[in-house]
């Protein structure tokens, strides 16, 4: 399995890279958020490997959270690697995050390949989507915890829905202590 590439560029398009690493050229797809990022022929990528039936293709990333939302979004039914990728180009992991939060359809049928079906099948699987953030860790620890909280109480049975509506209730920062205040207001 092929977890990153380090090497030189050779060929460059909106979309695929071709990658010199010690004489073996590798074609990486990678998202146009990706691609305009990209300033020297010198390259390092975090890699998902995809090896189907007829292809083996390997998509790749800056972005730590760019990958997560990739990787995320692939597990989905009914999302192929193209359509992941059209994802990773039209939003910033951050911006698609505050989409999911949002439950915000519209948005999402702005991606090429997305209608509004897909769109809201994708927002009802990904709620709860967060990308990890160096300026805002405060805010992200409490997200993430609300995050864990819903998993936990999901796990226990309740309904996702329900789940989200009374952790939005909840004033806890912690996961234990959010699971804990939940449950005494999902007993009401």
């Amino acid at each position: 399995m092929i977890v990153g590439l380090i090497g030189k560029v050779i060929k460059k398009e909106p979309t695929l890279l071709n990658i010199n690493v010690n004489g073996i050229i590798y074609q990486v797809f990678v998202s146009i958020n990706c691609s305009s990022k990209i300033i020297n022929d010198e390259i390092q990528l975090e890699i998902t490997q995809i090896i189907r039936e007829d292809s083996q293709s390997l998509y790749g990333f800056l972005d730590p959270n760019e990958k997560k939302l990739f990787d995320t979004v692939i597990k989905i039914n009914g999302v192929g690697p193209k359509v992941a990728l059209a994802i990773c180009s039209t939003f910033t992991p951050s911006s698609f995050s505050q989409i999911v939060n949002d439950n915000d359809v519209s948005m999402l049928k702005r991606v090429p390949g997305i209608g509004p079906k897909g769109a809201s099948r994708l927002l009802v699987e990904l709620s709860g989507f967060i990308v990890d953030s160096n300026e805002s860790s405060e805010e992200n620890s409490s997200l993430s915890a609300s995050f864990e909280s819903a998993l936990a109480l999901e796990s226990l049975g309740f309904k996702k829905d329900v789940v989200s509506k009374v952790l939005k209730t909840c004033v806890s920062t912690n996961t234990s202590d959010l699971v804990k205040e939940a449950l005494k207001k999902l007993q009401k």
